[in-house]
């Protein structure tokens, strides 16, 4: 969430800055700004009330001493008066307030000066490609098609056991589903990422403080009966172990990994790019989080693209990293690098990866802040990544390494598969 603070002092920027993101805040910053006006002259008026309602109850007192009891009694009847219009001022002023949060978590996050202009995905700048080009055999299959070749991934059993989208790993495709998992997780603590296995179902204060509610309702899961929503991605709860914190200076950084499966009800997707494990309602992926000091959180972004292109890298698939346009970004990010594989069966590049920064804009929204040397309270920077989402690395594995008549495992997975092929 932008501060009020900024709203007020450079309304003008917020608005340019905004544009980048096609999103038009003239109108909200505005709102904005005379809400808050409005909260400073009841505030104002509420203040004179209750110098006026002092000054009337302690002459009361002095009246009634001096037995001026008609006049005493004049004098509470202003008090009473007082002190309901003062009722009717803090009922304006809660309302004036509420309208307010409500307009200010409509606005996104402004996004960094470096990201570029766009509309869309097609205006996403790509600043690295990497990875051993992929050469397939005559007649490769799709991961799809490979998947039920080898009885390892069987969707039409997800489908009656749950829907499309839910599929059921098999034999070697499960291990290979825990393998990847174990591998992300020991090279992510291996990095300094302290593993945490948190909730999958968050409250909707979490929701908030990661930005998730009220803009994302719609593609959550939700539990009515308790008011709980399946978590999306593990940063959801990873990030809200900071909520309502207030980190000492010498507290940073604070590194976190987690595991979870993911919850998407992926609403309005469809076409080609749903088939197989392109596009899921239920997959695993493993995170990292880190809450930093606002000097150093850019640094530590680099640091986690660095981190992510090695996971890709010890795997030997081709890859490429995109600096995303204002158009392609999230809500809440104020910039993000994302990492696709090449599927050289389904002739497309596949999302596994985003790497983001926040800034301050989380943090707003779940008060996490710390104090600084000079024991100032100021709010954190808040950044997460994928590392990795396993779907669509599968996928590219499975297509990228398929043989004549078998599938080739990478060496770096062999000893948590305990096998080197699926044949």
């Amino acid at each position: 969430m932008l501060t009020l603070k900024l709203l007020r002092e450079s309304p003008d920027f917020v608005i340019r800055r905004l544009a980048v993101k096609n999103f038009d805040a003239k109108a909200i910053v505005e709102n904005v700004i005379a809400l808050d006006d409005k909260r400073k002259a009841l505030q104002t008026e509420s203040d004179a009330l209750l110098a006026q309602q002092k000054k009337a109850a302690a002459a009361i007192g002095q009246l009634m001493k001096e037995g001026k009891k008609a006049e005493a009694e004049a004098a509470k009847a202003e008090v009473a008066t007082i002190k309901a219009r003062s009722s009717e001022l803090l009922k304006e002023a809660d309302a004036t307030v509420e309208e307010l949060q409500k307009q200010l978590v409509l606005l996104p996050n402004l996004p960094c000066e470096i990201v570029p202009e766009g509309k869309g995905a097609e205006d996403n700048l790509v600043v690295k490609m990497g990875g051993p080009e992929v050469n397939l055999p005559e007649g490769a299959l799709p991961h799809w098609d490979l998947a039920k070749k080898y009885d390892i991934i069987d969707f039409d059993l997800g489908v009656k056991i749950t829907g499309a989208g839910f599929p059921v790993y098999k034999g070697k495709g499960a291990r290979l589903q825990r393998a990847l998992i174990n591998f992300f997780l020991d090279r992510n603590t291996a990095a300094g990422y302290r593993e945490v296995e948190p909730p999958v179902m968050v409250n909707a204060a979490s929701g908030f403080g990661t930005g998730q509610l009220p803009d994302k309702e719609g593609q959550m899961y939700f539990a009515p009966l308790d008011g709980f929503y399946m978590v999306p991605t593990a940063e959801v709860p990873v990030t809200n172990i900071f909520r309502d914190v207030i980190l000492g200076a010498d507290d940073f950084p604070q590194k976190l990994t987690a595991y979870t499966p993911c919850f998407r009800r992926e609403a309005g997707s469809y076409g080609k790019d749903v088939r197989g494990l392109n596009r899921l309602h239920q997959f695993d992926k493993v995170e990292i989080v880190r809450i930093e000091k606002p000097e150093n959180s850019y640094a530590a972004l680099d640091e986690m693209i660095a981190h992510v292109e090695g996971l890709v890298n010890a795997l030997g698939l081709k890859y490429r990293i995109l600096r995303l346009c204002g158009g392609d970004m999230s809500f809440t990010s104020a910039i993000t690098y994302d990492f696709e594989l090449w599927s050289a069966a389904q002739g497309r590049w596949l999302e596994i990866s985003s790497v983001s920064n926040f800034e301050s804009y989380q943090a707003n929204r779940l008060k996490c802040r710390y104090k600084d040397e000079n024991g100032k309270t100021q709010l954190v920077h808040t950044l997460n990544g994928s590392s990795l989402a396993l779907p669509r690395v599968v996928a590219a594995l499975l297509e990228d390494n398929q043989k004549d008549g078998y599938i080739e495992i990478p060496g770096v997975l062999r000893p948590y598969t305990g096998f080197d092929r699926i044949d």
